[in-house]
């Protein structure tokens, strides 16, 4: 048997929020790979230049960090946290809707901001949500949920590419000398950087001729169950104000937290139950705040920093390779063809969403500190693909392999921090905080550096944030051994709530 009978019925009882915050994620996932791929026919839309359209990419990336720094405000009571992934999943399926009617550039920019606010909250908010239920058993459950962003992720770009134009979609005198490298440019186009592509002069006024609306108008329909099953969780616990007859009843992770309390014999009888739930799991501003760290020893704060800074560089890794491969590809010395290295950033994704899919059974049976440590494998992987920097095969072999080992690197730490600090620190919202802000910051300097320096600088910087990322393990194993001594023979101080 898969689960034990305890960690199954505690799936059948929490089966309908698990689901419905899969689903929430799998929206995460639907509307953070959309843009790039139709990002030219966006800019046919808005009718505006290269330059001015990569700000959107800005704008969803900076407004995803601030999310997730403001997701934990509405995590106090279920009701908040589940009113906020309705509005934010909500928002999702309108963004979708509008953004066929933004012909404007700043317009679709602040439309695209509004889709980073909601993913950000969903981002925190789910993780955190799984993680209060499941605690201990949340690794697999994490895992599952990351799957799905893996599977969104997969699938709107597979969504959008029929109605994406095959030549210039703003139609002029001009076009016939502008449209025989339009492949080229839509793969190359990341972040808030145009490298060498700002010498192509694509029209800016004509006639607009883009079907991609239609895309985005099939996304809202996929996205919109979502916010439906998330109105059905709410009305189901009784939290709905028009529907709302007789008390809530008493909460999954209530029961979980009174059970784990009578279970654990060396657990503290001076922390309730209620407290235990509320003494974590703040938004960041409360985290920072000094007085709710009275008595906290420094490898709490350690740990938190450690665990931020190596999802800093993983999902940067994430964001700079999906992001720059392609072009790292067709430039020498390897000078791959534009269309067989269009498959790379499809090749890398799919690997994650298939190492996701993996890691669920494996993360049953597999410690959170085993699955992190794997995945040094993206270490190797660099180096490998350093010294056969001239073997086209070997980067599609390698670009798989990255794929699968970063794959599992967000949930397993995750599971494995919020394990350290007992599920009382602040750990879920500094690290979806740092992996969003590594995934922005990472993305732009290795940009300028190899717009400076030249393509082979791709893999040079990978290298370094792989080492990084496995130098800030280390440091967090080594803060675990010395968080877990004083538990042996005193009590570890408790958060104040705030």
């Amino acid at each position: 048997m898969l689960w034990d009978e305890r960690v199954a019925a505690l799936f059948r009882r929490n089966l309908q929020p698990t689901l419905t915050y899969w689903s929430v994620f799998f929206s995460f996932g639907l509307c953070i790979a959309f843009l790039g791929p139709t990002l030219l026919d966006l800019r046919c839309q808005t009718q505006s230049s290269l330059s001015q359209i990569t700000w959107v990419f800005f704008a969803q990336q900076f407004c995803l960090l601030i999310g997730s720094c403001l997701g934990g405000v509405f995590k106090r009571t279920l009701a908040q946290s589940l009113a906020a992934l309705f509005a934010s999943s909500f928002a999702i399926s309108l963004v979708f809707a509008i953004i066929p009617f933004c012909h404007n550039v700043v317009v679709l920019a602040v439309v695209m901001a509004m889709a980073g606010l909601a993913m950000g909250c969903i981002d925190t908010l789910s993780n955190m949500q799984l993680v209060r239920i499941y605690q201990k058993d949340s690794a697999v459950f994490l895992q599952a949920l990351h799957f799905f962003v893996g599977f969104g992720a997969l699938l709107s770009p597979l969504i959008a590419d029929p109605f994406l134009s095959d030549t210039n979609c703003i139609l002029n005198n001009a076009t016939a000398n502008s449209t025989s490298n339009l492949p080229h440019i839509r793969k190359s186009l990341v972040p808030h950087h145009l490298g060498n592509l700002s010498h192509y002069d694509l029209p800016m006024k004509g006639l607009v001729v883009t079907r991609v609306s239609y895309a985005f108008w099939i996304m809202a329909l996929i996205n919109l169950p979502v916010p439906i099953a998330v109105f059905f969780l709410l009305y189901k616990e009784r939290l709905v104000p028009c529907c709302n007859v007789g008390s809530p009843p008493l909460l999954a992770a209530d029961e979980l937290a009174l059970e784990t309390r009578m279970a654990e014999k060396d657990d503290h009888p001076a922390m309730s139950p209620k407290g235990q739930l509320e003494g974590g799991h703040d938004d960041l501003f409360r985290c920072c705040q000094s007085k709710n760290y009275r008595g906290v020893p420094c490898s709490y704060f350690a740990i938190h920093v450690a665990g931020a800074l190596v999802l800093f560089m993983s999902d940067g890794i994430v964001g700079e390779y999906s992001g720059f491969v392609y072009s790292y590809a067709v430039e020498e010395p390897l000078s791959v063809m534009h269309k067989e290295a269009g498959y790379l950033p499809s090749l890398f994704w799919g690997f994650i969403t298939l190492g996701r899919l993996i890691s669920i059974p494996v993360s049953y049976r597999v410690k959170p500190a085993t699955m992190v440590f794997i995945n040094i494998g993206v270490l190797a992987t660099f180096l490998l693909l350093l010294i056969f920097s001239y073997s086209v095969v070997f980067l599609f072999v390698g670009t798989a392999c990255l794929g699968l080992f970063l794959s599992s690197t967000f949930p397993s730490m995750l599971a494995y921090t919020e394990d350290i600090l007992q599920y009382r620190g602040c750990a879920t919202t500094v690290l979806v905080t740092g992996a969003a802000f590594g995934e922005m910051v990472l993305q732009l300097l290795v940009g300028s550096i190899i717009h400076n320096e030249g393509s082979y600088s791709f893999l040079v910087c990978g290298t370094i944030f792989g080492a990084l990322a496995f130098t800030f393990y280390i440091f967090l194993s080594l803060f675990h051994r010395i968080h877990s001594r004083p538990s042996a023979g005193k009590t570890t101080p408790t958060l104040t709530p705030v």
